[in-house]
């Protein structure tokens, strides 16, 4: 007893008192099925990669990239994002090895159905920027803008490549206007109705692709800000929302996801589909960069999935997924 009486009378602290109370008590969970892992693909080349600026991440080579998908799917992660990066010789201005039966993106995809069939859900980047030389996500005008129109035409015959080769989900990333309905119809057009849209409805031009960048490659020079969205909009991200699901979207995603959870809890609050997120290269490689001991890096891992689980997110890209699928089995 304190001179203050029975005052504090509510204690919440109870609850917080042991691991086993705090296990029991915890209102967001982390599950393996939760998780997606991003992997990335090159051509002509005999062994993985290692990207610099993301340590642990690797370009993967065909063989590499199936033991990568038997691992993530013996963790319990749900489903594989896969990226192509094609031989510079091979980019051109119309990203036509995007589009190529026999491109690295449609040959992975062909791959990673053969080694899991259904039991992993594989989906596939539905964009132009690693396959074009000038590095944008679209086919460009005369005067050098991206062309939306344009573009959409070569999103459509890219989504019927990737859904003949396999793939369960496409994921179109370029923020076109109208890319949502236009994949949809070319996927129906084929008798794909079954291949899902995982829409990247809020995609922000963010400082934090960076690393990414050079995971794909990347040929771009300038940014990408006449096409994804304003970091300072929210309002902007509802209205590209409410259009993705007019046009058929069947999942959404915010991206990136660690400084947006504000627009990824009112997506979440707003919709009846499954919500994404993806925790994005700059976010991974500012947490790998804790070697020196400022922060705990597993400890920071956990935590900063926690977050976006408990904003919104069903689903969580992230390049941590095997990793932490593994941790959490073993009750880590």
């Amino acid at each position: 007893m304190n001179s203050y009486g029975s005052f504090p009378g509510a204690r919440p602290r109870r609850l917080r008192t042991t691991p086993a109370m705090r296990r029991m008590v915890a209102e967001t969970r982390l599950h393996p099925a939760d998780l997606i892992l991003p992997a990335f693909v090159r051509e002509g080349i005999t062994e993985p990669v290692p990207i610099g600026a993301m340590p642990g991440v690797v370009q993967h080579t065909r063989d590499t990239l199936r033991k990568a998908a038997v691992e993530a799917l013996e963790a319990g992660v749900s489903g594989i994002m896969l990226f192509g990066v094609p031989e510079d010789a091979r980019k051109d201005a119309a990203g036509t090895a995007g589009t190529d039966p026999d491109g690295i993106l449609q040959v992975a995809i062909r791959d990673v159905r053969a080694e899991v069939g259904d039991d992993l859900v594989i989906m596939s980047d539905l964009c132009l920027d690693e396959f074009t030389d000038h590095g944008h996500c679209g086919v460009l005008d005369a005067e050098g803008r991206v062309d939306n129109d344009a573009t959409l035409e070569r999103y459509a015959e890219m989504a019927q490549v990737q859904a003949d080769a396999g793939v369960h989900v496409v994921g179109p990333s370029g923020m076109m206007d109208g890319q949502v309905g236009v994949v949809r119809d070319a996927l129906d057009t084929i008798g794909k109705e079954d291949v899902a849209i995982l829409a990247y409805t809020a995609k922000y031009s963010s400082a934090f692709y960076g690393p990414f960048r050079e995971a794909v490659g990347s040929s771009l020079e300038g940014d990408r800000k006449t096409y994804q969205q304003d970091p300072a909009n929210l309002r902007e991200s509802m209205r590209e929302l409410a259009l993705d699901l007019e046009e058929g979207a069947d999942m959404v995603m915010v991206k990136p996801a660690g400084p947006y959870l504000d627009v990824l809890a009112k997506v979440a609050a707003t919709v009846d589909v499954p919500v994404a997120a993806y925790q994005i290269s700059g976010e991974y490689a500012m947490v790998e960069a804790a070697e020196k001991g400022w922060i705990d890096r597993d400890k920071a891992i956990l935590e900063s999935l926690t977050g976006i689980r408990r904003a919104g997110a069903q689903m969580i890209l992230t390049y941590w997924a095997t990793e932490v699928a593994q941790k959490l089995a073993r009750g880590v």
